[in-house]
C-alpha cells in the first residue's frame, strides 16, 4: 500500500530532498498536498511534476496565480490560497504521513492540525515544539497521532533510543552535536556579514537556519527539542562541536556504553529513515567512506563567544513562555540581521534583552501561544530600533 504524503514548505530545502527520496520509491510513496510561501512558479513546477491532490500557496496574494497557472498547465491539482489554507493540506485525505517543514511559527497551526487527525508527522519545524511543545505533545497523544524528527540531530537520537529497545531508563546523557558554524574558530566577530553568516562548511540550508546555525541558537533550539520529544531534563542534554559533521549525535548510558549514529551530511538520510520507519529505505545520499575520514574532533561550544547556546537553555529552565519568546525574538533578530539593520553580535544582544520582559505562566491554547509570540516580536522589533 502506497503512503499519501502532505509536504508542508515543499520549495525549501527540506521539501526539495523529501521529494527526493520519496521519487526514488514510486511503489511507496504518493505525494497527496504541497504548500509553499509565495513562490508560485516553483509550486507549479512541483505539481507538474507530481500532480498532487491540493496545492497552498500561503500567501493569499498569490492564491489566483497559482489557480491560473494550474488551469493553463493542465493539472488537476486543487489550488488554494492563504494561511488557513495550510491546515487543510496537512489533514488532506489520503495523506498519512505529513512532512511539516514550514519555516517559522507559521509551521505551527497545521502541525498541530495534523497531530489532531492522527497523521504520522515528521517534524522539521523547530517552532511547533519550541514554541508549543506541550501543546503539539497532547494533541499528538489525543490524534494517537505519531511524531519522528528530521533533524539529523534529533533523527540519530531516535535511531540510538530505538536501537537500545527497553534501556530507556538506564539513559545518562543526549549528546547534540554541533559543527560549530562558519565562526568556529573566528574570535572577532563584529562586522559580520550575512553571506559571511550563511555559508555553512557542511550544509546546504536556508538563510534563516544558516544564520541560527552560525549564532548557535540553532543547537540552543534543539535542546528545547529534544526535551520535548524525548521527555529528558535539560540537565541531561549535552552539546559538543563537531565540525566534521559525521557524527550525528549520541546517547550515553549508566552502563558507560556510548550509541552513535554516523553518516554523510546529507538530510536525505533522516528523511528516508523516518518516511520508511520502521523499515529502511535508501535515501539516495552516500555511503560514509571510514577510510577518507581522516580524524573526528570533539570540542566544547564557546558559551561566551556564542551566548544563543546559554539563552537558550536559561528559556528552556525558566519555563514553555520564555521558550516563545527566545523563538519569537531570534526570527525578529535574524531577519533584521538579513535586512542589515542589526549586526551579527546584536542579535544576542536583543534576544537577552527580550526574555527579561518574558513572563512565566504556560500558554493553555494556541491563541495564548500566538498572543506571547506577538508580544515578544513587538518588544524584539523595538529592541532592533533602539540598537541602530
Amino acid at each position: 500500500m502506497k503512503h499519501g504524503v502532505a509536504i508542508l514548505g515543499a520549495t525549501g530545502s527540506i521539501g526539495k530532498s523529501a521529494l527526493d527520496v520519496i521519487e526514488r520509491h514510486p511503489d511507496r510513496f504518493r505525494v497527496v498536498a504541497l504548500t509553499a510561501q509565495s513562490n508560485v512558479a516553483a509550486l507549479l513546477a512541483l505539481c507538474t511534476r507530481f500532480r498532487p491532490d491540493l496545492a497552498v500557496i500561503a500567501d493569499p496574494a498569490h492564491g489566483k496565480a497559482l489557480r491560473d497557472g494550474l488551469a493553463v498547465a493542465g493539472v488537476p491539482t486543487q489550488g488554494l490560497g492563504g494561511a488557513a489554507a495550510l491546515a487543510a493540506a496537512a489533514t488532506a485525505d489520503g495523506a498519512d504521513t505529513v512532512i511539516a517543514a514550514i519555516v517559522g511559527a507559521a509551521g505551527l497551526v497545521p502541525t498541530l492540525a495534523a497531530a489532531r487527525a492522527g497523521r504520522r508527522i515528521l517534524l522539521a519545524n523547530k517552532e511547533a515544539i519550541v514554541c508549543a511543545g506541550g501543546l503539539l505533545m497532547e494533541a499528538v497523544r489525543a490524534g494517537a497521532a505519531q511524531l519522528l524528527p528530521l533533524d539529523s540531530e534529533h533523527s540519530a537520537i531516535h535511531q540510538c533510543l530505538a536501537g537500545a529497545v527497553g534501556t530507556r531508563g538506564g539513559v545518562r546523557r543526549l549528546i547534540l552535536t554541533a559543527s560549530g558554524g562558519p565562526f568556529r574558530t573566528r574570535v572577532d566577530l563584529t562586522g559580520v556579514t550575512p553571506e559571511q553568516a550563511c555559508a555553512h562548511p557542511n550544509w546546504v540550508m536556508g538563510r534563516k537556519i544558516s544564520v541560527d546555525s552560525a549564532t548557535l541558537m540553532n543547537k540552543g533550539l534543539e535542546v528545547i527539542e529534544a526535551n520535548w520529544l524525548f521527555g529528558f531534563a535539560p540537565s541531561i542534554i549535552d552539546v559538543v562541536v563537531h565540525p566534521q559533521s559525521v557524527v550525528h549525535s549520541m546517547v550515553e548510558f549508566i552502563d558507560g556504553s556510548v550509541l552513535a549514529q554516523l553518516g554523510t551530511p546529507d538530510m536525505r538520510t533522516p528523511l528516508a529513515y523516518a518516511l520508511g520507519f520502521p523499515e529502511r529505505v535508501a535515501s539516495g545520499s552516500d555511503s560514509l567512506d571510514f577510510l577518507a575520514l581522516g580524524a573526528l574532533t570533539f570540542e566544547a561550544p564557546n558559551r561566551a563567544r556564542f551566548p544563543c547556546l546559554r539563552l537558550a537553555y536559561d528559556a528552556l529552565r525558566a519555563g514553555p513562555a520564555a521558550c516563545i519568546w527566545l523563538n519569537a525574538a531570534n526570527e525578529v533578530a535574524v531577519e533584521a540581521f538579513l535586512a542589515r539593520r542589526l549586526s551579527f553580535l546584536g542579535i544576542a544582544r536583543v534576544i537577552e534583552s527580550a526574555l527579561e520582559q518574558a513572563p512565566l505562566h504556560a500558554p493553555r491554547s494556541i491563541d495564548d501561544v500566538l498572543q506571547e509570540d506577538t508580544s515578544a516580536r513587538r518588544r524584539a522589533s523595538a529592541l532592533v530600533v533602539e540598537s541602530a
